[in-house]
C-alpha cells in the first residue's frame, strides 16, 4: 500500500529526547516499511527513517531560532502532501486539525490520529470535518459530544527490544519523574510526593519556553542535588536507565492525558508506575499489578510504600501484550484496509481490498519489467 505519514515539524522524527508523537510516528513508519508498504514520511529534514523522506525545512522547527512564523512551514508541508495526493492510497495525518481543510479536496482518503486534546478553538475545525475518519489513542481521549467519526482506538506502541529490562531497582532507592517540566505534567506534585514520602527523586525532561517561569517558581527552588535532582533533558538510553533503576515512576499529571508514553516505557523497563487518575491512565496501568492509580497526593504517598511488592516481570509482560509496536501497526493496517475499501466503494469501484492489493502488485511488477527492459 502507498502510504503518506504526515508528522509535525516542531520535532525531529524520531525525537532525540522528549517527543511522544514523533516517536510513535517514527516507529509506525519504519514498521510499515518492514512490512512491505511504500511509505513517504513528511517531516523535518533531520528526521531518520526507513521511508522516503520529504521535507520543507532542513531541521526541527524548535531548534531553529531563525523561524518566526511556524504556521508557514506547516502550510507548505500540507500543500506538498495534498498536491501529490494521487500518488498515495491513504494519507495518515498526525497534525491535529491542521490537515482537515484539505481532506475533501482530493480523492485519496485521509485518516487523522488525535494525539492531543480538544480546545474551544480547535473544536470548531473538528466539528466542520466531523465526518472524516479519526483514530483515538485511548477511549478516554474521545469527546462523544462532538460526534466525530471515530473508526478505531489504536494504543501507542513502543519497540520493546530497545528498552532494557531491570529486574531490580538500583541502590540507594529512588523515585523517577520523566516528561516535559510543566504544570500539566505535574512536576511540582512529584516533588511533593517525594518529600512527604521521604524518598529521593530523580527528574528528567525538557523545559519549553512557555514553562520557564513555572520551572523557576515551582521546581528549581526544591532541587538540592541530594533528595531532589534535576538531570535535564534525557535521550532514549538515559530515560531507560533512569526509569529502570527506579523503584517507581511518578506520573503526576494534572490534565486528561490522551495516552502517556512514559507509563509504557517505565513498565517496559520493569518499573511500576504511580499515577494520578486522569485521562488514559486506567487504560494503560493495571491497578495493583503494574502500578497504582491514585486520586490524591496522599494516595500516591501511600502507594510508594506498597509499590515494591509488585512484580517487575509482570510490568514488562503487560507492555508486550498491549503496547508493542507490532500491536500498534496491526491496528493501523486494519484501519487503512477499512478506509481504502470504503473509499473504493464510494467511488463506485466495488473492489475487494485483496483484489486492490493484487492489482497494485501487478502494476509494480509491470513497472519493474519496463525498467529492466530499458537497462
Amino acid at each position: 500500500m502507498r502510504i503518506a505519514q504526515v508528522a509535525p515539524l516542531w520535532e525531529r522524527v524520531p525525537p532525540p529526547g522528549y517527543g511522544g508523537t514523533e516517536l510513535v510516528v517514527g516507529l509506525l513508519t519504519d514498521e510499515l516499511v518492514r512490512r512491505g508498504h511504500e511509505v513517504t514520511l513528511f517531516a523535518s529534514g533531520d528526521s531518520l527513517t526507513l521511508a522516503k523522506l520529504k521535507s520543507v525545512h532542513s531541521r526541527a522547527l524548535r531548534l531553529d531560532s531563525t523561524v518566526k512564523e511556524y504556521g508557514i512551514y506547516e502550510m507548505l508541508q500540507l500543500a506538498c502532501v495534498y498536491e501529490q495526493a494521487e500518488e498515495f492510497d491513504i494519507i495518515h495525518s498526525h497534525m491535529g486539525c491542521s490537515a482537515l481543510p484539505y481532506t475533501n479536496l482530493v480523492n485519496t482518503p485521509t485518516i487523522t490520529t488525535l494525539h492531543g486534546v480538544f480546545t474551544p478553538d480547535n473544536e470548531k475545525m473538528f466539528l466542520h470535518a466531523k465526518s472524516q475518519p479519526y483514530v483515538s489513542i485511548s477511549d478516554a481521549q474521545r469527546e462523544p459530544r462532538l460526534g466525530l467519526n471515530y473508526v478505531a482506538t489504536v494504543y501507542n506502541g513502543i519497540d520493546i527490544s530497545s528498552h532494557k529490562f531491570y529486574p531490580q531497582p538500583q541502590e540507594p532507592p529512588y523515585l523517577a519523574f520523566l516528561g516535559r517540566i510543566s504544570p500539566e505534567k505535574g512536576t511540582h506534585i512529584a516533588i511533593q510526593i517525594a518529600k512527604q514520602a521521604g524518598w529521593r527523586l530523580k527528574m528528567a525532561g525538557k523545559v519549553d519556553v512557555v514553562d520557564k517561569e513555572y520551572f523557576e517558581r515551582e521546581v528549581k527552588p526544591f532541587v538540592d542535588g541530594k533528595q531532589i535532582e534535576y538531570l535535564g533533558e534525557a535521550n532514549h538510553v538515559q530515560k531507560n536507565a533512569l526509569m529502570g533503576g527506579a523503584v517507581a515512576t511518578l506520573f503526576t499529571i494534572t490534565w486528561r492525558e490522551p495516552f502517556g508514553l512514559v507509563m509504557v516505557e517505565s513498565m517496559a523497563a520493569g518499573t511500576p508506575v504511580i499515577a494520578m487518575n486522569y485521562g488514559s491512565v486506567p487504560e494503560v496501568i493495571a491497578h495493583e499489578k503494574t502500578g497504582f492509580i491514585c486520586n490524591s497526593i496522599e494516595e500516591c504517598v501511600s502507594a510508594v510504600d506498597k509499590v515494591t511488592k509488585l512484580d517487575r516481570y509482570t510490568c514488562r509482560e503487560h507492555v508486550d501484550k498491549h503496547f508493542s509496536v507490532q500491536k500498534m501497526v496491526d491496528g493501523y493496517e486494519a484501519v487503512y484496509r477499512q478506509i481504502v475499501a470504503e473509499r473504493l466503494a464510494q467511488n463506485g469501484k466495488l473492489m475487494h481490498f485483496d483484489d486492490f492489493k493484487q492489482k497494485q502488485q501487478l502494476s509494480e511488477q509491470a513497472r519493474f519489467s519496463k525498467l529492466r527492459s530499458k537497462m
